[in-house]
């Protein structure tokens, strides 16, 4: 049996431009790395995520493939995206997990690790 591992890593960005404090609107984009560390090529079929404000108002997201795309990754290929969100506070935290499916027809979870995203020094 083939051996499917999927890395992601993210890195996040606040978006001041296109933030409204006022109005309690705090647009961050991430910027999203999935790696095959894997020795068998996969298919991002789903996305799910979790999201949860400041204020423990979570959120949950899910859907086909990411930006529109359901990437095939090979062994030792990385596939990268940008998304965005909006949050009612100035921090707050996403996770989830991607579905993917191997080339040999196994179904597998993909974690995506929880990751902050801040206000600069809103956080110390």
């Amino acid at each position: 049996m083939a051996d499917c591992e999927i890395t992601v890593t993210v890195e996040t960005e606040y978006l001041p431009l296109q933030s409204v404090p006022a109005q309690q609107q705090y647009a961050f984009a991430y910027h999203i790395t999935i790696e095959n560390t894997g020795d068998e090529p996969a298919q991002l079929i789903a996305r799910h995520w979790i999201i949860t404000d400041g204020n423990q108002a979570r959120q949950e997201v899910q859907g086909l493939g990411v930006v529109g795309q359901q990437p095939f990754i090979a062994p030792a290929e990385s596939y990268q995206y940008t998304s965005g969100v909006v949050l009612e506070t100035k921090v707050g935290t996403m996770s989830g997990s991607y579905h993917m499916v191997s080339e040999s027809g196994d179904s597998f979870e993909a974690p995506i690790p929880t990751f902050l995203l801040a206000v600069p020094n809103a956080v110390n």
